[in-house]
């Protein structure tokens, strides 16, 4: 019997590629084979996999545009011209405001920053900015995270001769706006090979084409940082110069963290080693809450500070962070009870509601998912438009379907997996029609069940070999040095087969449940820990035998280390 609705998966790999790998490595057929999986074939891409540095990143020139942005960046700092830094509300958009404001600071350049208001400007470039830019005096606009659908705005920037770059991420049309420039690699005739970086990365690559190419010393710490956590809190695949950026800046984050992630991790006590983690629950809803609730220039501001002024900030998104944590939980019960009066048997979810705040939407379409996973719309609004967010599941690309509907939006924009959106009040009832028969025409029922994907088959006795003198087995050891794990390079998944129970299962906090398992030997022994399973207590209840599927990680209990198995889902036998 199976507690979950869940797939499981075995990673089928070529086996003389993993045998290989095993012996050119000297690893184990676990490892190899977790590593081919990943595209690592032979020595050279493992040592690029292991050890990821600077060397890595692919010029920045060959992206389409990066020759004439450079230049226009060059004669605006070179000529005291006033530059507008413009960066969507979100994480991604405000690390790289912060980004690009502490890099053209450091050039002593005249700088200005701005990011629209979620409410009253909504997403992208917006109207109002050119009027701002306008009574400022601006001379160059660097748009980041948006921009590439913004034509009006581009438009109305060029009839004020004011200079528009777009470095940007998002899907383009077929048609682009007017600017200046334009950096995405996403363009079809860009010759930049690698395309899913989020926003901030982009501008990363202007900084680094533009030291480049004026010979400049820099230390990248605080860029690398911030477009870590940017690349992090977008979910883009960790694959390539996004695992490299995510790396490097993660690395630097626990030598030296600028002053506000510094502030931030020791109000949180936090004193072991930052991880991808941290950076996804920790410092990234701090940075959206901003955004989502008030203005994300709070949070652009704390992200650029230095200083005593640090402080003062922290505590304005704390509190912010705080209300917006209630909202997202009050607004997920009242959705998920809509959801439970609609007919089960529909392939999507869709709900909407006049009270609903707009900056957790995109929240609590997450949370949907985990309870009914199917593609998701969620949205709110008052007036004769109405706005959300829409979020997809695991394969199923929701932006192509929208795309279809397109004519119902009043602005839509977004990725694979997410997009915002915005249509008339009136047409919600068709909408939610079309929607729903649009995925039913694409979606496979394969689609509607959550995939676990297994990487190996892993025993109790070959993961305890080559014990060190703390008690981590090499596997383990080995494992680490495969970080950060993310889409794109998941944290490795295994399957134990035949585990016994030492214990019944015991509840620890109010909804998990923790284990004793050994293997058949009994010589081998581990805990594992299953998280929000408690309704799974009694199924398990009198059971002996099972295979578990998990995670391995570390737990620190009372100044010991042990192995623990971070459970995903359980079969009885």
């Amino acid at each position: 019997m199976q507690t979950r609705k869940y797939q499981w998966k075995k990673k089928e790999v070529d086996q003389p590629t993993s045998l290989h790998l095993a012996k050119e490595l000297n690893v184990s057929k676990v490892i190899s084979e977790i590593l081919v999986a990943r595209g690592i074939h032979d020595f050279d891409s493992a040592q690029n996999y292991f050890r990821p540095n600077e060397t890595q990143f692919q010029d920045g020139f060959l992206m389409k545009g990066m020759d004439v942005s450079v230049e226009r960046l060059n004669k605006a700092i070179s000529n005291n011209q006033t530059i507008l830094v413009y960066g969507d509300y979100d994480v991604d958009g405000t690390c790289s405001v912060a980004m690009m404001v502490r890099f053209l600071k450091h050039l002593k350049a005249k700088v200005l920053y701005y990011q629209p208001h979620r409410e009253t400007e909504g997403y992208g470039i917006s109207l109002k900015s050119v009027e701002w830019s306008k009574e400022n005096k601006i001379d160059l606009v660097i748009a980041l995270d948006c921009g590439i659908k913004d034509f009006l705005a581009a438009e109305a920037y060029a009839n004020e001769n004011i200079d528009l770059i777009i470095c940007d991420h998002h899907n383009p049309s077929e048609t682009l706006p007017n600017a200046f420039s334009i950096l995405n690699p996403k363009q079809y005739d860009c010759t930049y090979s690698f395309k899913e970086l989020c926003g901030c990365a982009v501008g990363l690559k202007l900084i680094q084409s533009y030291v480049h190419k004026f010979d400049l010393k820099l230390d990248f710490s605080p860029y690398f940082q911030l477009a870590a956590v940017a690349s992090a809190a977008d979910v883009v695949p960790l694959i390539n110069e996004n695992r490299l950026i995510t790396y490097l800046g993660l690395s630097e984050i626990n030598k030296n963290p600028i002053e506000p992630f510094g502030l931030l991790f020791s109000k949180l006590n936090k004193l072991n080693e930052i991880n991808l983690g941290d950076l996804i629950f920790k410092i990234a809803p701090r940075i959206n809450a901003a955004g989502r609730l008030d203005t994300a220039l709070l949070a652009a501001k704390y992200l650029i500070s230095d200083s005593q002024e640090s402080d003062q900030g922290l505590n304005k998104i704390e509190t912010i962070n705080e209300e917006r944590r209630k909202l997202d939980e009050l607004i997920t019960q009242q959705a998920l009870k809509d959801l439970d009066e609609q007919p089960k048997d529909r392939f999507t979810n869709l709900v909407f509601s006049d009270s609903w705040h707009k900056g957790v939407v995109g929240i609590v379409a997450s949370r949907i998912i985990e309870t009914y996973y199917k593609p998701t719309i969620v949205l709110c609004g008052q007036g004769d438009i109405i706005t959300g967010s829409a979020r997809s599941v695991k394969g199923f690309d929701l932006y192509s379907i929208l795309e279809n509907l397109k004519h119902y939006f009043v602005r839509f924009g977004g990725h694979k997996y997410a997009a915002g959106l915005s249509l008339k009040k009136e047409n919600l009832a068709s909408f939610k029609e079309d929607f729903e028969n649009e995925v039913g025409k694409h979606i496979q029922e394969q689609d509607l069940i959550p995939e676990i994907n297994i990487d190996s088959e892993l025993s109790l006795h070959q993961l305890f070999q080559g014990v060190n003198n703390q008690s981590i087995p090499k596997i383990y050891r080995i494992l680490k040095q495969m970080e950060p794990f993310g889409i794109g390079n998941p944290k490795p998944v295994f399957l134990f087969k035949g585990l016994r129970l030492e214990s019944p299962a015991r509840i620890v906090g109010e909804k998990h449940l923790k284990f004793s398992f050994s293997d058949s030997s009994k010589e081998n022994k581990i805990d594992g820990i299953w998280f929000s399973s408690l309704s799974f207590l009694k199924i398990l209840k009198d059971q002996e035998t099972m295979d578990v599927v998990g995670t391995i990680d570390e737990n620190y209990f009372r100044g010991n280390r042990t192995m623990q198995i971070i459970i995903k889902d359980i079969r009885v036998n």
